[in-house]
């Protein structure tokens, strides 16, 4: 009998030394919350967190030591535009990098119609992030009225509604406008109200880049508000910012719009920004929206008609003079594949290149040309729009997001914006280390449970027993941003440990290739 009890104790001993798939030892673990850190460690199992607090390391079968370094939930990026990207590069090592363990995409009112069909390809190639989409209205508009400068009639609104509702049943998370883009541009607001009480219907977020964020911007908000309010749905105001010159320091004054909308009328309104003082869309954007009204044939036809073509560079000078500008030196071309030697250039030194008049309307001519060549394929840009200021009065308001506006970047090609590498390290070295804008606990709440808790993700963005162990490990004295405007594809550097879902997709700073993504699916979501 002593010896069998003995040998009871060892294998009960032995069974519990080894009860977690990894521990995490010695870590300072910021748990989403907004709270101080403190020193825990940190088990994992089955691909969720299993406990907190003092664990021997005996008890995993793997262990980590993070070595005094920040244990925080993966971040969440709200504003992503991973479609078809997603499915060429499922290491997605540009956000994976950066600590980015779920991206929701769909943004801009730009999403796939199928989403079913997309999540199904996914899911069987399978990918490296989490990810989550809204339906876009764009997309939506185009597969019902292409480009059409018109009202929808009862029909085509139906079958709008239709087509919102389906992609809700298929597990998206809201719908998402891109008011500033065609077809977008053509649809008044009750268009939009009766898509967003669609979503609503299945417990979506309206998530939208407004109708115009310069000379306008006020009244873009109101209209966002208004669509919350109409439509009984969550708002979420997309990469949040001032884009005129003139209006540089109106920040204080367009976030408290946003308080005022929450305070006042309890109207749930929260925002996304990224950290830098230039956007990133394309060319066309430019161009003013009646211009491309029919699609890209009709469009290029009035580019040759003499009078029409006067009309669209007389609106093109007209907005530069309203922003306070001389001339497209803030405009960078970041892609053009009619002629890739004019990525990383301005259109005010393209315009030289080609020996035009140093004026604004030889450059404003340049557009339409570059377009012409093109044959109005996008021409992705980069806008120098924004000030620092601005970006750090936003960045203060507690309910502002971190989010990158960016796609999955192939390494080395084109000149893209530096946020689709460096937009959480950027916040956590330049905002919280060197300029101490926002705390670090403050600054990883709105990279975890501030947008988890606005997209519904209710088992992450927290780092709690339970909850899916989606985890990155950085060192708060070294992570940094390193891609810059001039030299944008360089990874992020001091986060050496990502985990999404438990499984190590990056170890010692390396990505590792494993891809254990999950679809996160919408409230409405229903099986086939």
């Amino acid at each position: 009998m002593k010896h069998l009890s003995l040998l009871l104790l060892f294998l009960t001993t032995t069974t519990y030394a080894q009860q977690y798939d990894l521990v995490i030892k010695n870590g300072r673990v910021v748990d989403g919350t907004g709270n101080p850190w403190y020193y825990a460690d940190v088990a994992i199992k089955e691909g969720r967190v299993a406990q907190i607090g003092l664990i021997s390391a005996s008890e995993g079968k793997q262990v980590l030591d993070a070595k005094g370094q920040i244990v925080a939930p993966g971040f969440i990026d709200v504003h992503a535009h991973v479609e078809g990207d997603l499915e060429r590069q499922p290491g997605a090592e540009n956000f994976i990098y950066d600590g980015v363990t779920t991206l929701v995409t769909g943004n801009c009112g730009g999403s796939n119609i199928h989403l079913r069909a997309m999540f199904d390809t996914l899911r069987m190639r399978g990918f490296t992030p989490n990810l989550a989409s809204l339906i876009g209205h764009n997309s939506v508009r185009m597969k019902v009225m292409k480009a059409a400068f018109r009202e929808p009639t009862a029909k085509e609104q139906t079958e709008m509604e239709a087509l919102v509702e389906q992609a809700m049943k298929d597990g998206a998370v809201g719908l998402s406008t891109g008011l500033i883009y065609t077809p977008g541009t053509y649809a008044r607001t009750p268009e939009i109200v009766n898509l967003a009480k669609m979503a609503a219907k299945y417990g979506g977020v309206y998530a939208s880049h407004m109708r115009n964020e310069g000379q306008d911007v006020q009244t873009a908000i109101n209209e966002a508000i208004q669509i919350g309010r109409e439509a009984h749905i969550p708002v979420q105001i997309s990469h949040f910012k001032v884009a005129s010159k003139p209006l540089w320091g109106l920040s204080t004054t367009t976030v408290a719009m946003v308080e005022a909308a929450r305070k006042n009328e309890g109207i749930d309104v929260t925002v996304d920004q990224y950290p830098y003082t230039a956007s990133s869309t394309s060319l066309q954007s430019i161009i003013p929206s009646w211009a491309m009204a029919d699609g890209d044939s009709a469009t290029l036809s009035r580019f040759r008609d003499l009078a029409t073509r006067r009309k669209i560079l007389d609106d093109m000078l007209a907005s530069l003079k309203k922003n306070d500008r001389k001339n497209y030196e803030y405009a960078v071309v970041s892609r053009f594949e009619a002629d890739t030697t004019y990525n990383g250039k301005s259109i005010h030194q393209i315009a030289g290149l080609r020996g035009l008049k140093t004026s604004a309307a030889a450059e404003a001519d340049l557009v339409l040309a570059l377009l012409e060549q093109a044959q109005m394929k996008r021409i992705q840009m980069v806008y120098h729009t924004m000030s620092e200021g601005d970006v750090a009065t936003i960045m203060r308001y507690p309910n502002t997001m971190i989010a990158s506006d960016a796609g999955v970047a192939r390494f080395g090609s084109n000149m893209p914006h530096p946020r689709a590498y460096g937009t959480n390290s950027r916040v956590l070295g330049r905002y919280v280390r060197e300029l101490k804008v926002i705390p670090l606990e403050e600054a990883i709440r709105r990279m975890t449970s501030l947008p988890a808790q606005r997209f519904h993700f209710t088992d992450r963005g927290l780092l709690r027993p339970g909850y899916a162990a989606d985890l990155v490990i950085f060192d708060e004295n070294t992570v940094s941003d390193k891609a810059t405007y001039d030299a944008p594809h360089a990874y992020a550097t001091g986060i050496n440990y990502v985990l999404v879902n438990g499984i190590p997709v990056v170890e010692n700073g390396k990505h590792t290739g494993k891809k254990p993504g999950q679809i996160l699916l919408g409230s409405g979501y229903e099986r086939e």
